[in-house]
Formats: structure tokens, C-alpha cells, sequence
């Protein structure tokens, strides 16, 4: 019990990893957990700090032991499997993400969130609310972020103040994904054309740098939004908005908080200074602790909690 209570000594929301591996092995040896690189002429082994790491998707070429598992278990790191590049080969297939099975996870967020989620008013009510925070993180982000400003990206404001009326109007989730889904749009309209993108169209099997960002970014998106749920104790099914077709999509709900401040500038910055996966990975990971966003995944599922759990009036 002590060696549980050390691993899992970081708060989630406080952890600063997360690891997208391939061709390697995962192991435990001597009480930590590594990988192994597969290399012909040298093998490596390198340490995985558990304990300071929310997720890891494992690649092509990975294999993973049973004792890895418990550990990373005991740690409560979430483990995803993935197609190269950190996202399926195959689109329509989602990633795994395997769940440490704890049951000393709180009950009072599930609890709250199942208060009101079979009611459809309050399901909207709420997923406006999620909208309604995706657009303030995005102003914040993009109006202090010098490394956005010397890039050139600068907040359309009428863009956003027409989507949170269209938010406050929306008398469906379906009105709600469609205004959604015309933001996101502009948005990549704009970054293509900050970054002097040609012909951008986004296509989630598409091979351009862009695109594959995007999907890299996204994915790096759900670890942590999966990690938030797992946290909380709230199943990935009982979504608000995209719920239709997925049954993990709250994971694509709480992720969407963050993708548009984050994800979608950096994506397409990292295409036009043409990084490599690994640059683009570690730029999203440094932008991910510096404006904290997996405190603000938390504070804000918290949030909606703890107004679901006074009764608030829908």
C-alpha cells in the first residue's frame, strides 16, 4: 500500500508526461517500469517516470509485459494503443485506452454527472457550457501567447462572439454540432491562411503535414481528456455533444476544450516550419504545461459537477 500511495504521490492534473512509443518493449525490471529499444546492433533500456506520467500510446511495433501493466496500473497511468504517429491506421477505429481498474476513485463526480445527464435540457444546457469554456480558454490563450502573436495568429473576436450566440440560441445538440463544426472551419481557415497554407482541406486519412498534426495533436488531446474522466470516475459514454456514433465520446467532449487554443495553431505552425513528430509532439506537450490545460480539463468538468449536483436551473 505504501508503493501505491508513492506512485500515485503527483496529482493527474499536475503530471508533465506523456510518452507515444514504437518498435520498443515495455517492461518492469527492479521496481521501474522501462522500454527497450529493439535495435539491431544496440540495445537501450530507458526508464519511464510513472508517476509523472498521465498516459502512454503504444505504436507499431510495441509489446508490453503483465508486470509493466500492474505498475503502471498502480500509478494510474492510462495505456492507449495506436497506429504509427500516435493515431489509428485506420480511422474509423478508435484508439483503446486501458483503464486502471481502482476502486478508489471518488463518487461524487459520476454521481453528479448522472443527475442530470438523462434529462435532454440539461444534457444541452450543459454542453453549452462546454462550448462556452472552449471559446473563453481559446481568448485567453491566443491573447497572451507571444509565441502565437510573433507568429502572427491574433484573435478574430467577432468570429467568436457570433458562436457564443449561436451557442446561447442553439435549441439542440444537433443546432449545437453544426455551429460547432462551422467555427472549427473559420478557424482552419484563418491558421491556413496566417501560416500561408495552400489549398488547406481537412482529412482525417490525408497525408500532408498539416493534417497529420492535427490527428498527432488531437490524439495527444484524448490521453488527456481520457485521464480526466478516469480521474473523476465518469464513464466516456455518457457524452453531451458527440454521443451519437461513439460510445467513448465524452473523451472527444472534454478534448475539444482544449484542441482549438492549443492544437490547431501549432499544428499548422509545426507544418510550415516542416518538423518532424517528434518536434511537434514535444511543442504540444511544452504548450500543454505551460497554460496548464489539464488543471483546466478538471476545473472544468468539476465545475459543471458541482452546478449539477446545487440543481442548477436549465
Amino acid at each position: 500500500m505504501q508503493q501505491l500511495t508513492d506512485l500515485k504521490a503527483i496529482l493527474h492534473s499536475k503530471r508533465a508526461n506523456i510518452y507515444y512509443l514504437d518498435k520498443c518493449r515495455v517492461m518492469q525490471k527492479d521496481g521501474r517500469v522501462l522500454y527497450l529499444t529493439e535495435e539491431q546492433d544496440n540495445k537501450q533500456y530507458w526508464n519511464i517516470p510513472i508517476a509523472n506520467t498521465t498516459c502512454i500510446l503504444l505504436g507499431g511495433g510495441t509489446s508490453i509485459t503483465q508486470a509493466a501493466m500492474r505498475m503502471l496500473a498502480q500509478a494510474g497511468v492510462l495505456v492507449g494503443f495506436s497506429g504509427s504517429g500516435g493515431t489509428p491506421l485506420l480511422m474509423a477505429t478508435q484508439i483503446e485506452w486501458l483503464t486502471p481498474q481502482s476502486e478508489y476513485r471518488p463518487t461524487e463526480y459520476v454521481q453528479a454527472w448522472m443527475s442530470f445527464w438523462f434529462n435532454e435540457s440539461k444534457r444541452l444546457h450543459f454542453a453549452k457550457t462546454l462550448q462556452n469554456k472552449r471559446i473563453d480558454f481559446l481568448k485567453i490563450i491566443w491573447s497572451k501567447d507571444k509565441d502565437l502573436k510573433i507568429e502572427g495568429f491574433a484573435l478574430n473576436t467577432q468570429l467568436l462572439d457570433d458562436f457564443k450566440e449561436k451557442i446561447t440560441n442553439a435549441d439542440s445538440v444537433n443546432k449545437l454540432l453544426t455551429d460547432e463544426m462551422q467555427l472549427t472551419k473559420a478557424l482552419y481557415k484563418h491558421a491556413a491562411t496566417t501560416t500561408k497554407t495552400i489549398k488547406f482541406t481537412r482529412q482525417h486519412d490525408s497525408t500532408d503535414l498539416a493534417n497529420d498534426f492535427l490527428n498527432h495533436g488531437n490524439y495527444l488531446a484524448y490521453g488527456l481528456a481520457a485521464t480526466t474522466l478516469w480521474v473523476l470516475g465518469i464513464p466516456h459514454g455518457f457524452a453531451l455533444m458527440h454521443g451519437k456514433t461513439r460510445r467513448g465520446a465524452l473523451v472527444f467532449d472534454i478534448a475539444d476544450l482544449i484542441k482549438d487554443a492549443v492544437i490547431l495553431p501549432w499544428a499548422f505552425i509545426a507544418a510550415k516550419e516542416k518538423m518532424s513528430e517528434q518536434e511537434f509532439r514535444q511543442l504540444c506537450l511544452q504548450n500543454f504545461t505551460k497554460h496548464k490545460v489539464l488543471d483546466f480539463m478538471f476545473n472544468t468538468v468539476k465545475e459543471i459537477c458541482e452546478q449539477a449536483g446545487k440543481g442548477e436551473k436549465c
